[in-house]
């Protein structure tokens, strides 16, 4: 008879490697798999930010009047490929859904809870298992051109203050200048999070992790998990390169998970947030912090020695071709935004954030099995709620009562 494994974990990018950690430490022995390779998928280009500030979901009230914007702005903050507009209509009722008062709250609530304690469970980690050399401590520049753009952000920051976010307003060119030099004067106010991290490279700090879990004993495994079917005894993987048995599996195969999902009757409305960036491994301006550009959808960041300029939105699903123009645009900004600024020989990646209505990740077990867990759906903030994804994913599989109320994360909200 073949090998049951303890549990399996789907997916190495970053929430997979923190998930598979936390069990190996837990005393567990998880196999670790994944289609491509460590963070081969959206871990490996991101922002590289542990944006812990970042309360508030992507369906705000009064959003859906932007809605026939989206389709006629291709590169737009938002945009909605014609060619996806029929597909992705069902998501996009859930999505109003999701923005009306009542339900606008509550995931406030309950992406405030899931923040602190992914804050906490990020010091752990680094504690543990991380290098404090891939940590940058440097906050976070939001940026708003002109006293009326600022104003209307009056209500974000009033919702951080309440749920105890530290942040300083800045409400002039001069005080910005002080912490980031060289912007255009047009930028004129801007909030300071002095609680926002990044990672000098998103893919080098999953490597770390991932290297660690080896260290440790952990198993990694290159395949692709093509069927999955749950028994009283165990769960059976088809994978490309034979058959997998296990005790226990953990979904974490980002924007891939809900096709996993729905072969044991689970069904998720998991879309697609395709985000474009340029990568530049040398770049003439000193970037002092993280800098977001609220109304134009995209950020500024320092990977490495070089300049990560990326950011936005389009909701396209997996199989539409890259509009590598929204990539384009995003740096035509950054040089408009800081004059005189030298960008060469940039890179440019697309990536796919797996996205729910609600903008609430699934944590938790199936509700057909609790030999099935599901750990996916972070939108923007994979990497900001990996380890503390990692410790809830890791309580439910050793029955332990997680650390805060995971009800709004349910895989059976929906």
């Amino acid at each position: 008879m073949s090998e049951v494994y303890d549990i399996v974990v789907i997916g190495a990018g970053i929430i997979g490697v923190s998930t598979a950690l936390e069990l190996k430490a837990r005393g567990r022995n998880p196999l670790l798999v994944d289609r491509k390779g460590i963070a081969k998928e959206t871990s490996c280009g991101n922002a590289g930010a542990f944006a812990f500030p970042a309360i508030d979901p992507l369906a705000t009230p009064g959003i859906m009047k932007k809605a026939p914007k989206w389709l006629v702005d291709p590169l737009g903050p938002l945009s909605v490929p014609p060619a996806y507009a029929l597909q992705i209509m069902p998501w996009m009722l859930r999505f109003w859904r999701s923005s009306w008062r009542d339900r606008y709250e509550d995931a406030i609530s309950a992406q405030a809870s899931l923040q602190q304690h992914c804050s906490e469970a990020f010091e752990r980690q680094l504690d543990r298992f991380g290098d404090p050399a891939l940590i940058r401590r440097e906050g976070q520049l939001e940026l708003y051109q002109g006293v009326a753009e600022f104003n209307a952000s009056a209500s974000k920051w009033q919702r951080r203050a309440a749920y105890g976010i530290n942040f300083d307003l800045l409400k002039s060119a001069n005080e910005i200048s002080e912490i980031q030099p060289g912007l255009n004067e047009t930028f004129t106010h801007a909030g300071f999070t002095p609680g926002w991290y990044n990672t000098t490279d998103p893919l080098n700090w999953t490597e770390h992790l991932a290297g660690m879990f080896v260290g440790m004993g952990g198993q990694f495994r290159t395949c692709n998990i093509q069927s999955l079917s749950v028994n009283a005894d165990q769960v059976d993987l088809i994978a490309d390169d034979g058959m997998l048995h296990a005790k226990q599996i953990v979904i974490c195969a980002g924007a891939w998970s809900h096709h996993l999902a729905r072969q044991i009757g689970d069904r998720f409305p998991l879309e697609t947030e395709r985000g474009y960036n340029t990568t530049f491994a040398q770049s003439s301006l000193d970037l002092k912090t993280h800098l977001t550009f609220s109304s134009h959808g995209f950020a500024m960041s320092k990977i490495n020695d070089g300049l990560r300029v990326g950011g936005a939105v389009e909701l396209g699903g997996l199989k539409l071709p890259p509009n590598f123009k929204r990539a384009r645009t995003l740096v035509q900004k950054a040089k408009r935004f800081f004059p005189g600024i030298e960008l060469k020989d940039g890179t440019q990646w697309m990536g796919y954030r797996p996205s729910l209505p609600d903008s609430l990740p699934v944590i938790g077990p199936s509700g057909r099995s609790d030999r099935v867990i599901y750990a996916f759906g972070h939108g923007h903030l994979g990497l900001t709620q990996s380890a503390g994804t990692a410790e809830v994913a890791a309580d439910i599989s050793c029955h332990t009562a997680p650390a805060i109320n995971i009800a709004p994360f349910a895989a059976t909200r929906f």
